[in-house]
């Protein structure tokens, strides 16, 4: 199966090579072009099946959503419609060819935008709603598949997260600030490409109404740390207060340029997050890291090592990540999905593509910046 997100996150770093390899070039135009056709078939689906594939694996069409052949998994989460447009504005940007905006893509924008609008919930709860029969809570939605209730304050429902657990409160804090970034880069692509200004226009005014109500809704006056982003909210005033190591997070979100690292906001929110006032921070005689409820316990994701070395400007900071990376491997030379933050040797997942890929991301930037000193200096 694919991943819109993982897909899109998994061929990031090679971007940057794809002026150098024609092939890798055609390559990621493919991925691109692939993921355009994916939101056409059901822009809320997160996973897809390959359509060549004579036995598909359809373990999930039992779920209560509107299923279809096509489909592996219809988690509906915002970053499943955010890592594409990422995706296609780096490669433009980088390569400068336009070819991957073409027809499909039309489409593709005009199912985001018309999704993201149905997920304000301003006229209902809109047509998406997911059961499944399990014995884990967080791979369904309560309230008959509707989940919590929401407040329509402007910002966007996420009903699963990137880690494919069911939100709490439907208001995905990284995730909407994900969505403006996305909505810019989109209505960038359709006045400069495209010639759509309309378009570009219900873009960006989409990406103005979610940014303000993130200011108005999306803060939480922390005792300990002053004002902070929280992970999750409703519009009626509850906040959520924690964060998943899974990206978007509140961690990541100057790695996928959502705010800027030197937000006061943000930085409050970082002291947070990398502490144990957070409920998914655990720290152990091994390691130590941000995990999620998605694997449990004491289970610490490199991936949160990573995002803090990506959004660090300290560089002693950064070494130290690489070498809690490095030293939680359990000697494999790869990087697992979570691990024991008292035991390395316990981890899970023997490859996970996305985690590996983002390792190599971050060793390749710090190599780009001259920062090889600092890489050889580990010991």
């Amino acid at each position: 199966a694919m991943w819109l997100r993982d897909s899109g996150a998994q061929v990031w770093p090679y971007v940057q090579l794809a002026n150098s390899d024609p092939e890798l070039k055609a390559m990621l135009a493919g991925v691109i072009r692939r993921q355009f056709k994916c939101i056409i078939i059901d822009p809320y689906a997160n996973a897809f099946l390959d359509p060549y594939d004579p036995n598909p694996d359809h373990q999930w069409m039992s779920d209560g959503t509107a299923m279809k052949p096509e489909l592996h998994e219809r988690k509906w989460e915002i970053d499943s419609l955010c890592y594409p447009i990422r995706l296609a504005y780096h490669y433009w940007k980088t390569t400068g060819d336009t070819s991957i905006f073409d027809e499909e893509w039309l489409q593709a924008i005009t199912l985001v935008l018309q999704t993201f609008k149905e997920q304000q919930r301003k006229d209902g709860v809109g047509p998406y709603s997911f059961l499944r029969v399990t014995d884990r809570a967080l791979d369904t939605l309560n309230n008959g598949g509707l989940g919590a209730p929401v407040k329509p304050v402007g910002l966007i429902v996420s009903s699963f997260r990137p880690s494919d657990d069911a939100t709490t409160l439907q208001f995905l804090v990284p995730s909407n600030f994900f969505a403006v970034s996305s909505l810019r880069k989109a209505a960038e692509i359709l006045t400069e490409v495209n010639k759509k200004p309309a378009q570009a226009k219900e873009c960006s005014d989409l990406a103005q109404e979610v940014e303000t109500a993130l200011k108005e809704h999306a803060v939480y006056n922390h005792p300990k740390y002053g004002k902070i982003y929280a992970f999750e909210v409703d519009g009626f005033g509850n906040h959520l207060l924690m964060d998943d190591a899974n990206v978007p997070s509140l961690l990541a979100m100057p790695y996928l340029g959502d705010v800027d690292a030197n937000d006061p906001i943000y930085q409050n929110t970082r002291k947070y997050v990398w502490s144990e006032d957070n409920p998914y921070f655990f720290r152990g005689k091994a390691g130590e890291g941000i995990g999620g409820p998605h694997i449990g316990y004491d289970m610490a994701w490199p991936m949160s090592l990573m995002m803090k070395a990506f959004t660090s400007k300290d560089d002693q900071e950064i070494k130290w990540c690489i070498k809690m990376l490095i030293d939680t491997d359990a000697d494999t030379g790869f990087m697992h999905e979570s691990f024991n933050v008292n035991d390395p040797n316990k981890f899970t997942r023997e490859w996970f593509a996305w985690q590996n890929t983002l390792f190599g991301e971050l060793i390749l930037k710090l190599v780009n910046e001259g920062k090889v000193g600092l890489l050889n200096d580990i010991k």
